[in-house]
């Protein structure tokens, strides 16, 4: 018997259908391309039920908090099976934007409510793989931890209930959330929202952006992001939330993580990073408009968005920043940049986005540079902290009074064979202790307009708040 096995679906399950199929498997994780568009969103993968988990509440500054996933890449290894999807199990997780922390001394915010661990991530020795583009599906499973022959008995007993749940009643109407809403230590809730809150009244999100273009003024700085915290009641289950945030706004990086009492359900636009064969590959987005209802007033958003010289400066700050960030794990003269501000349409905004590559080089003691690398030296993303990187940080954990938690971190898969890919974690819901989170931010540089930044943070969430509402049905014309 030759590792992994693997099973065709034909016909491919409806990704919808397998989450709710399998929502109740401890640590279940989705990859969802919900979006699907040229060169992107042709792969979906989720995978439950992992033989190890790792969790950090928080790590000192200077310890490597990817220490023992470092060790899980030496221990359990595998080649991947040619054409076919490139995760085929192995690490996958969250990692929280305060795990920046760990690399570089910052001031913490004061306020963290809600808890969430800076890094969750298990190892996943089974997964279901979707290839939108051929319109195929597959299952496998790889047999780790065990070894030798049982290693084969595992693979095949781990394949035949992943089979038995597939086939198995649908979970078709799960129950409203019933657990009490708990009182936050720190209310720091204003009105400025008709179904909930934020920890930013308007006048006081204007005033931190007025801060932030004084630090650029100062020469401190030329950008920073800056969000505001959205803070709504538990109204229902997380996973119909997600499945209703996938169909009213689908996304290309899209992905569902529940973990113990807290679920992370996003749709993201953003890629991270991602790794294959050494490439890599990161697609930061700077620059919003919201769409219009009207073909010919959309056109004109799009025509202004990528005539601003404001949100051009904005992106080419960033690539400019991952250029230099990648530098420290790519293979000098390897950085190129094939897309410079070229406009996506989604569900409700238009981005402006960049692609930059490189290629995965050696380390000074001349050690071939890794995934865990290439996250340890680009994390967090720069399109969400800002330049200078380390500076841009600093004010954010001054400006902004609670932790950012998920927000801005990342959901990612790191394969047996090593490669990788990742989200920022935008446009994106983290559910725990009775509240829904939803941040939204933007760039704020020196041609900022404070009120003109607000009213974007207010376009970004304007998908997200759509799908808060059970009632709600996916569009049928830009809103």
């Amino acid at each position: 018997m030759s590792l992994p096995l693997i099973q065709s679906l034909d016909p491919p399950p409806d990704v919808a259908e397998t989450l709710r199929r399998f929502a109740d498997w401890p640590d279940i994780v989705l990859f969802d391309s919900a979006s699907r568009r040229p060169n992107l969103g042709r792969y979906s993968f989720l995978a439950a039920d992992p033989f190890e988990f790792e969790e950090l509440a928080s790590t000192p500054f200077g310890v490597d908090p990817f220490a023992r996933l470092r060790q899980w890449s030496q221990r359990f290894s595998s080649e991947s099976l040619p054409n076919m999807p490139p995760f085929q199990g192995g690490a996958a997780g969250l990692l929280s934007y305060e795990l920046g922390g760990a690399w570089e001394q910052l001031p913490r915010p004061a306020i963290d409510e809600f808890e969430l661990p800076w890094l969750a991530v298990g190892l996943y020795d089974w997964v279901i793989a979707w290839d939108h583009e051929l319109g195929t599906a597959w299952i496998i499973s790889q047999g780790f931890p065990a070894k030798g022959a049982a290693r084969e008995q595992r693979a095949a007993e781990r394949m035949q209930s992943v089979i038995a749940q597939l086939n198995a009643e649908p979970i078709v109407n799960r129950s409203v959330s019933k657990r009490p809403i708990e009182n936050l230590p720190h209310p720091l809730m204003s009105s400025s929202f008709d179904m909930g809150g934020s920890n930013f009244s308007r006048d006081e999100y204007l005033l931190a952006v007025e801060r932030v273009i004084e630090y650029i003024r100062a020469g401190d700085i030329f950008q920073t992001n800056l969000s505001q915290r959205l803070l709504f009641p538990v109204c229902e289950n997380p996973l119909e939330l997600y499945l209703r945030l996938r169909q009213l706004n689908p996304a290309p990086f899209a992905g569902y993580f529940a973990h113990d009492d807290w679920t992370i359900a996003s749709a993201s636009p953003e890629r991270f990073v991602n790794v294959q064969d050494n490439v890599v590959e990161t697609r930061p987005i700077k620059g919003t408009r919201r769409r219009r209802h009207r073909p010919e007033a959309d056109l004109f958003t799009e025509d202004e968005l990528r005539e601003s010289e404001k949100d051009q400066a904005e992106n080419v700050m960033i690539v400019d920043l991952l250029r230099n960030d990648l530098s420290k794990v790519c293979s000098p003269g390897s950085i190129r940049v094939p897309s410079l501000c070229a406009v996506e349409t989604y569900e409700t905004v238009q981005h402006l986005v960049s692609v930059v590559r490189g290629t995965l080089g050696r380390d000074s003691a001349g050690r071939q540079c890794n995934a865990w690398d290439l996250l340890a030296a680009l994390f967090p993303g720069g399109s969400i902290t800002g330049a200078p990187k380390v500076r841009a940080m600093q004010i954010i954990a001054e400006l902004e009074p609670t932790v950012r938690g998920p927000y801005c971190g990342s959901l990612f898969y790191v394969g047996f064979d090593g490669s990788a890919d990742s989200s920022i974690l935008i446009r994106t819901f983290t559910i725990r202790r009775g509240w829904i989170q939803c941040s939204v931010g933007g760039g704020i540089v020196a041609q900022s307009d404070p009120a003109a930044e607000y009213e974007e943070t207010l376009h970004k969430a304007a998908g997200m708040l759509q799908a808060l509402t059970p009632s709600s049905q996916a569009p049928t014309s830009v809103p």
